[in-house]
């Protein structure tokens, strides 16, 4: 994988010429320019040539100011938060955009039936790394307070080995990964092979249809530096509502009990 433009700026900054210093100067001020400007434009911007543009890139290490701007999208699309767009993105179109992908690509019997197992298993387990993680302890949170035996994993400072070695046969994995997902994400889905394994991922985790039971997937956007959690977040919403239907009686029950836990052991506010 190749660095970002700008951390390849910060290493070399001192053995630049004068007048790469300048174009250094300006990109770190205007990182937009690395992918919306042209070697022209850039140089016309920083009084420079389009040869010394041409130099300057070659010294970070790229064929030209194209393989830069595509290097710095290709690590946007991997995940790295670099900034590809300007600053006018209209972030309620952005969410709504990406709601809306999410919502028009899941199929209502798919989403039925998985809510039917969540409802029925025997247990359910729920695994995420990094970001994936607050996603998972979401719709742990939630899911527990409906039916039994919910368990997020990786537990704090613990390996997974003994976790995944005690699968039951009629349990349900949902595993959340989306980019970057770590190393042992492959490990992880190869290791659950032939389990009930639910996937919730963003488009790129669709390489792994053919190891799960079912895939999930949920739109982040690409636009800004940081993905949008929206549409995971809104999907683990409608699965619990979906399950709550399904267990019916019971679900009220316990949320009813809970809540009057909650009461004795004054938890929350009024």
């Amino acid at each position: 994988m190749k660095q970002d433009v700008l951390s390849l700026i910060e290493q070399n900054y001192p053995t630049l010429s004068p007048s790469a210093r300048t174009i250094a100067n300006y990109l770190q001020q205007h990182p937009l320019a690395i992918v919306s400007q042209t070697s022209a434009e850039i140089a016309e911007h920083t009084q420079t040539s389009k040869a010394t543009v041409s130099r300057f890139f070659r010294q970070l290490g790229f064929e030209s100011q194209q393989d830069a701007k595509q290097a710095q999208l290709q690590l946007r699309q991997q995940g790295v938060p670099v900034l590809t767009q300007g600053q006018s993105i209209d972030q309620t179109a952005e969410e709504l955009k990406n709601l809306s992908l999410t919502f028009e690509g899941l199929r209502t019997e798919l989403l039925d039936e998985i809510s039917a197992q969540l409802a029925n298993a025997s247990r359910v387990t729920l695994i995420g790394f990094r970001n994936s993680y607050p996603v998972a302890l979401h719709f742990r949170q939630q899911l527990q307070q409906i039916r039994t035996s919910v368990r997020l994993l990786p537990q704090p400072g613990q390996t997974l080995g003994e976790d995944l070695h005690d699968i039951l046969d009629d349990e349900v994995i949902v595993l959340f990964g989306f980019r970057r997902r770590t190393r042992i994400f492959k490990k992880i889905v190869e290791a659950l092979e032939g389990r009930n394994t639910i996937l919730v991922t963003d488009p790129t985790g669709q390489v792994y249809n053919q190891q799960v039971s079912k895939v999930l997937v949920c739109h982040l956007g690409n636009d800004n530096p940081f993905y949008s959690y929206a549409a995971p977040m809104s999907l683990v919403s409608m699965l619990c509502n979906r399950v709550y239907s399904y267990i019916g009686e019971n679900a009220q029950y316990r949320t009813q009990s809970i809540s009057n836990l909650y009461d004795d052991l004054d938890e929350m506010e009024l």
